[in-house]
């Protein structure tokens, strides 16, 4: 420590850690789910609205709170944050019904989409100096590893005990606590700047100077989490109903599954340049859709494991490419909310999706609409992978001075 403040990296590794809590702590409500659907009655269209509040709170935090940080530093809104996501699993600890429920997911929603801009911009700042990548790779992959950690373990509890929630929200209550108090020994990041009321306005907006980098990554960032979205809002009921597969855990560990290959593919992305790791993801995503049909097709568990595997990997790959793409293109002052932007695109991919499966099911049945869901997500699959390979075949244009776009400058603060 310095002065008080933790070293570069203990600092780093802390935000690791916060990253992977947050998005742990996201995904430990799913398979509790069914619990709560025998103790106090609810309805599946219910669950669904509180899937839906979630990430309702988290866009409009995006698009509020999501670029604070560039303003008055990460320290702060990392801190207020963290408290926030105690606030959600307390509420959780201490759920008696529905209404319980949908305010600790709105909480939760509120305290990942104000930590998601911090984080990220946090771990590109705080990353190794001799490995830059690690920054944005981490933040690709402790997302991914969060949300695997968080559903697996919460699942494989919901076999062992007969109130894993008291346990599981418990824990995450105290553990946030502790790390909003690690927190202020960070060292900031942020220098700063004016306008942080202004910023609250709701909106989505890029920079010029990373526009058209960023514009590019919207089909791979589209493709790869509405992958993810079929297996969270999907693959308990297509594992059971369509695959004949009756272990309670086995569509949570399907998710976990996901989510680990996940992982695995962003690590597996940094060996290799931004557009290159993005294109490999994109075909992935398109080799694991047409496992998942056929796994579908064929009643076979394990060829949909399989397929679970290479769309995770490519999930990994693609996010990953995506975000070092957007970074290296993104000046330090706008970072947090590039970084916000990018989110809101890729939970709108993730959570629109979801819900108009939850509306199909009804009326096409299971089967049908997870075969629908798969030739969507293959489709933006190979339009990502022709997309990418194309932008970068053809020779990049000469650099031009942009105009200097109003709104868009961080004047420090004095």
């Amino acid at each position: 420590m310095n002065g008080g403040r933790l070293g570069r990296g203990a600092s780093f590794a802390l935000l690791v850690v916060a990253t992977v809590l947050m998005m742990a702590a996201s995904s430990v409500p799913s398979p509790f789910y069914p619990l709560y659907l025998q103790r106090w009655g609810l309805s599946v269209t219910t669950l669904t609205v509180v899937f839906a509040v979630y990430v309702a709170g988290l866009l409009v935090a995006l698009l509020t709170v999501g670029s604070l940080s560039d303003h008055i530093g990460r320290r702060p809104v990392l801190a207020a944050s963290l408290l926030v996501a105690a606030g959600g699993t307390a509420v959780f600890l201490a759920a008696d019904g529905v209404a319980a429920l949908v305010v600790a997911r709105i909480v939760q929603g509120v305290a990942a989409g104000t930590a998601t801009g911090a984080l990220a911009a946090g771990l590109v700042e705080l990353a190794p100096a001799r490995r830059p990548r690690r920054g944005p790779t981490m933040t690709a992959v402790g997302t991914s590893f969060g949300l695997a950690v968080g559903g697996g373990v919460a699942g494989l509890l919901v076999q062992v005990s007969e109130r894993p929630d008291r346990y599981v929200f418990a824990v995450l209550t105290l553990a946030f606590v502790v790390l909003a108090a690690l927190v202020l020994a960070l060292p900031e990041t942020s220098t700063g700047c004016t306008g942080a009321l202004a910023s609250l306005r709701p909106r989505v907006r890029v920079p010029v100077r990373t526009r058209a980098e960023f514009v590019a990554a919207v089909p791979a960032i589209v493709a790869g989490w509405s992958v993810t979205g079929l297996f969270l809002a999907l693959a308990p009921s297509l594992v059971s109903d369509v695959l004949h597969v009756h272990f309670g855990a086995a569509g949570s560990l399907g998710i976990a599954v996901l989510f680990l290959a996940n992982s695995a593919g962003g690590l597996w992305s940094a060996r290799y340049a931004a557009p290159t790791a993005t294109l490999l993801g994109s075909v992935a995503l398109t080799v694991g859709a047409a496992g998942l049909a056929g796994a579908l097709a064929t009643a076979s568990a394990p060829v949909f494991l399989g397929g679970a595997v290479v769309s995770g990997l490519g999930v990994g790959l693609t996010f990953n490419g995506t975000l070092r793409g957007i970074s290296e293109a993104t000046e330090a002052p706008s970072r947090s909310e590039v970084f916000s932007a990018a989110y809101v695109v890729s939970y709108a991919a993730l959570s629109l999706p979801s819900l108009a499966a939850g509306r199909a099911v009804p009326v096409w049945g299971l089967a049908t609409t997870g075969y629908l869901y798969i030739a969507g997500v293959a489709a933006l699959s190979v339009g990502a992978a022709v997309h990418t390979a194309h932008r970068h075949a053809a020779p990049l244009p000469a650099p031009r001075a942009h105009a200097i776009e109003k709104g868009t400058t961080c004047t420090p603060s004095p």
